[in-house]
């Protein structure tokens, strides 16, 4: 596949047909679980890094979660709105219903984990959004862009 294929015009990135390319996709790694975790969002359009998180101590699932919540309240702040993408379909449940629902032992390693948890969902319980969060379908269209290659 071309970077990006003559199709596609509204990208640095070789996106699939089917993905906007004005949108974000986010993701997450942990080395362990648990263990050192990180986040990030990319920009579709044009391939940069929009923000980062970590590494701390957590789960992969937690990473999802507030990726996407740092997506919402980063697009929040700077009043625009694209399409999320994420590969995680546990992080899109706990953000719909506003609860990171994770089993993760709270301990002194993983508090400040917990206290970016606890900032994650109150702002979801005092934000309305309306931003389409989308379940990235790597069988069909590959590794979601934000992945950092660890697997």
């Amino acid at each position: 596949m071309y970077n990006p294929p003559d199709y596609r015009h509204d990208t640095v990135l070789p996106l699939h047909p089917d993905v906007r390319a004005d949108a974000w996709a986010v993701d997450a790694a942990c080395s362990g679980n648990p263990g050192p975790m990180e986040y990030r969002g990319i920009d579709l359009a044009t391939g940069q890094q929009v923000f980062h998180f970590g590494p701390v101590h957590g789960t992969n699932n937690i990473g999802e979660f507030l990726a996407i919540v740092h997506a919402l309240a980063l697009m929040d702040r700077c009043g625009i709105s694209k399409t999320i993408y994420s590969d995680s379909y546990n992080a899109i449940l706990w953000v719909n219903k506003g609860k990171c629902k994770t089993k993760l032992e709270r301990t002194p390693k993983t508090e400040e984990l917990y206290n970016v948890i606890a900032r994650a969902e109150r702002w979801l319980a005092t934000h309305k959004y309306k931003t389409p969060i989308i379940k990235w379908e790597t069988q069909k269209w590959g590794e979601v862009p934000a992945d950092f290659g660890r697997k």
